[in-house]
């Protein structure tokens, strides 16, 4: 490099741009998807190639003029708008003229398009940004577009992808968050040339839910409908008891378009506050239409980012609709048994502002760190007497020196911390996190030993659940199996669940497995198989661990501590957080100024 500054020549710049808009395969049928809703499609088929190497996106739109073709691949050349105030008005979902030129600029891209007042139709290739072609076609109405060698032009992004099955997992995403907002579209997609997805146009929203999630959701939603300010809310919650372990069914739009925003979610979650236990999420489909003047979704290329002209009256909206349609879904009297009589200024108003303050401040986890505590090391156990010698029992001879049972208990904290006391200090046990090792090390052990105890079902479990989940299951078979969890195809879009594991035998087998998918949906589900088995024996490990706010009676206390004590890895939960901390004499004696 010389240091001198010089004007980038036009294929880099549309790679860099390009980088912004396209992300992954994933973010091409995102963008091809839009443009068929945008064109008015009623139809529309999706067909994969190896996770999204290929892609054909086929709508029955209006199709595109002979004469805007070529523009239609040019940067910044849109029907959208003409001015700047237009992106304040526009309700579209493409309206800057990114999507294909970045698509075309990366890829090769191959349009056949007609409109109904076209006798024949266009054939355009396009292949690293530059047109090869252009000619007359015979085609339907509407738009085909295949795209093909996708990053070919900039290998070094390929590096950046992740296995064909978990590509193709975000590519189902993607459909999936497109389809529940549209019912009136007809969707078709296959990989492979095998079908995956076919849902019907249909004129209610529930059943299109039900279609694209499964059909557990039948008879456990609550529609939901608000409006203030002119701002309208409608859609469907869960009931407070149909909750997930994770927030991946929580699907928010604005104006129709899926987005991902804190305030929302906070929202939505306040109206369950004190419905659902810590840590579970409810499943929602929820639309907010806002004028497009009161909405910034011009904040991030992939528009999935916006910004509210009024975020506290938002929030007010959501959080008073869901409480008072929850109340409405409950069982009479329930709803005030609940404490839920509508959320008022007074129920949220702290949260509202610690919302709000999260909305201006930048996106971004603070780590909390706490100085004087260190893990317990097993190799300079503590030495004190012994935790209730009478709850005990007589322990069989250990070959190995023990660390936990030769602690002193003293009681319980917070619901949740077991205290422990010696010469050398205080020792402080997550519950939860030693429960879940100990669960996580017998899995693996039985897995060695091919001894699988699991808890046959009386009757089977028959689960509908969409596309991604059912090839993952499929796939995760073998693993579930070591786990003594028995799962197959039922055909169609359903699982049927055999057996599950003897220490989750008290679960219900419908929950664990869709807790087990929520766990796993952001996992990259092309892992070698040993690394997909220990984040599926994680998964299962902290289902069945004893929950946090559990009292647990001496004689637990004392057997969970020879467990620990008869496993090698003994510092850690399977996620890597401490299980236990000390804090020796010296640091209690820095606390109380004695040093």
């Amino acid at each position: 490099m010389s240091g001198r500054i010089v004007i980038l020549p036009e294929t880099l710049t549309n790679c860099i741009a390009a980088g912004e808009v396209v992300e992954r395969p994933a973010s091409i049928v995102k963008e091809l998807l839009e443009n068929a809703l945008d064109a008015g499609a009623t139809e529309i088929t999706v067909d994969l190639e190896k996770g999204g190497s290929s892609i054909r996106v086929i709508d029955n739109g209006e199709g595109i003029a002979r004469e805007d073709v070529p523009l239609a691949f040019a940067r910044y050349a849109t029907s959208k708008i003409g001015s700047f105030e237009d992106i304040y008005r526009v309700r579209s979902f493409g309206f800057r003229g990114e999507a294909l030129p970045s698509i075309a600029s990366i890829s090769r891209v191959e349009m056949a398009t007609r409109q109904t007042s076209s006798p024949a139709g266009t054939r355009a290739v396009v292949e690293a940004g530059e047109m090869k072609e252009i000619s007359d076609a015979g085609c339907p109405v509407g738009t085909s577009i295949q795209v093909s060698r996708i990053f070919e032009p900039v290998p070094v992004r390929r590096k950046f992808l992740k296995s064909d099955m978990t590509e193709q997992g975000y590519c189902m995403d993607v459909i999936t968050r497109l389809s529940l907002m549209h019912p009136a579209v007809k969707i078709r997609v296959s990989v492979g040339g095998r079908p995956v997805m076919n849902i019907p146009a249909v004129p209610d929203l529930s059943e299109r839910i039900a279609l694209t999630l499964g059909q557990d959701f039948r008879g456990q939603l609550i529609p939901v409908a608000g409006e203030r300010e002119g701002v309208r809310l409608k859609g469907f919650i869960s009931r407070p008891e149909f909750t997930r372990s994770g927030a991946t069914q929580m699907y928010l739009y604005v104006n129709r378009r899926f987005v991902k925003d804190y305030l929302l979610n906070h929202a939505v979650m306040t109206a369950y506050r004190r419905l659902i236990e810590a840590r579970r999420y409810p499943a929602v489909v929820l639309g907010l239409e806002i004028a497009p003047g009161d909405v910034d979704v011009n904040v991030h290329p992939a528009k999935m980012e916006v910004r509210f002209r009024n975020p506290r009256g938002i929030y007010a909206l959501i959080a008073d609709t869901l409480s008072n349609a929850i109340g409405v879904g409950l069982i009479p009297g329930a709803a005030e048994a609940a404490g839920v009589t509508g959320v008022g200024p007074s129920g949220y108003a702290s949260r509202v502002e610690e919302a709000l303050k999260r909305y201006r401040v930048s996106s971004g986890s603070e780590k909390l760190f706490f100085g004087g505590l260190s893990i317990i090391k097993r190799e300079a156990p503590v030495n004190p007497p012994a935790v209730s010698r009478e709850e005990i029992g007589k322990s069989e001879p250990s070959a190995k020196p023990c660390c936990f049972s030769d602690l002193l208990y003293i009681g319980q904290t917070a619901g949740t911390y077991l205290i422990f006391t010696g010469e050398e200090g205080v020792v402080l046990i997550d519950q939860h996190a030693a429960h879940e090792r100990v669960l996580f090390e017998k899995l693996r052990k039985q897995a060695q030993e091919e001894k699988p105890v699991g808890q046959r079902l009386l009757l089977p479990e028959v689960v509908s659940l969409p596309p991604r989940d059912i090839a993952f299951l499929i796939e995760a078979a073998p693993v579930l199996g070591e786990a003594g969890m028995e799962v197959e195809s039922f055909g169609g879009d359903s699982i049927v669940i055999k057996a599950i594991p003897a220490f989750l035998s008290h679960t219900e087998a419908r929950m664990l497995l869709l807790d087990l998918l929520s766990e796993c949906a952001e996992m990259d589900r092309g892992l070698p198989l040993q690394e997909k088995r220990e984040k599926i024996f994680t998964a299962l490990a902290c289902r069945g661990a004893v929950k946090a706010n559990r009292n647990m009676s001496g004689p637990e206390v004392a057997g969970l501590c020879r467990e620990l004590d008869a496993i090698p890895h003994a510092a850690t939960c399977p996620h890597g957080r401490p299980l236990a901390v000390s804090i020796p004499v010296t640091e209690l004696e820095k606390m109380f100024r004695r040093r």
